[in-house]
């Protein structure tokens, strides 16, 4: 693999000897994490190899670990059944964050059992999501004491991990072209000096969500993985169609209680 193109102060890549990606399509949260679940516990006593998975979720708002993360929701129950928006907690660390179609979440299942290095791990994973905006023109960068990634104070780009047995899962999610008004539910990763922005807001056009996939997990095994990554069934291959995925109505005009 060449590194002539990783940026200068990224640290050290995390090769693995093989991996692959895998597109999921669209979900629900509850089931993603039992099919993390079973990919991390063959990933644990390696039945698989390290996977990148992408999937778009049906609306739901995910509570992480971080104390105090139920405050930041604002809808009541009555809005978020009208709305059908999900409310799940979660195993992952961080605050509450929103997913929904238009959102790419990744889910990186990778081992971590040589480098035993969670915070390089965390820098290398926030390397990959500024080096995919940086392909569409966009110049972004982390924030000091905060997570995720930004464009000035425009998070674009959340990351909320786990680790079981020095495997990760969990992961980040890039806001694409979802419809912003879901986030007019929550306090977004409990944010009080920023906002929340998307690639199609920043550029002034939707990326096909076929190429946002393409350019990540390029860039994702440059840092942790072989040149090529195996490919699947349901693995995507730059410049490979994907199925076009369900996208959710919501009703309009839609207003916060």
């Amino acid at each position: 693999m060449s590194t002539t193109d990783i940026p200068a102060g990224t640290p050290a890549p995390m090769l693995s000897a093989c991996g692959q990606t895998v597109d999921w399509g669209l979900t629900r949260y509850a089931d993603a994490v039992e099919m993390q679940r079973v990919q991390l516990e063959s990933r644990i006593h390696d039945e698989a190899p390290d996977t990148l998975v992408f999937t778009e979720h049906k609306p739901v708002f995910t509570i992480g670990a971080h104390p105090g993360a139920d405050k930041h929701l604002l809808w009541d129950e009555a809005t978020l059944a009208q709305l059908g928006v999900d409310v799940c907690r979660t195993s992952r660390g961080g605050d509450i964050t929103c997913h929904c179609p238009g959102q790419l979440v990744g889910y990186p299942i990778v081992s971590l059992k040589e480098a035993r290095d969670l915070h390089r791990y965390l820098r290398l994973l926030e390397q990959v999501l500024i080096n995919a905006c940086g392909c569409f023109g966009l110049a972004a960068h982390r924030r000091d004491g905060k997570t995720g990634i930004w464009l000035g104070t425009r998070k674009v780009a959340a990351i909320g991990v786990a680790v079981k047995s020095w495997v990760t899962w969990h992961g980040f999610a890039i806001n694409v072209s979802p419809d912003m008004r879901y986030f007019n539910g929550i306090v977004p990763c409990g944010i009080t000096d920023g906002t929340v922005t998307s690639l199609e807001k920043e550029l002034g056009f939707a990326p096909p969500m076929e190429e946002v996939k393409a350019v990540i997990s390029t860039e994702f095994w440059k840092l942790f993985g072989p040149a090529n990554a195996a490919l699947t069934e349901n693995t995507l291959d730059v410049g490979q169609p994907l199925k076009k995925l369900e996208r959710t109505a919501l009703p309009r005009p839609l207003k916060s209680p």
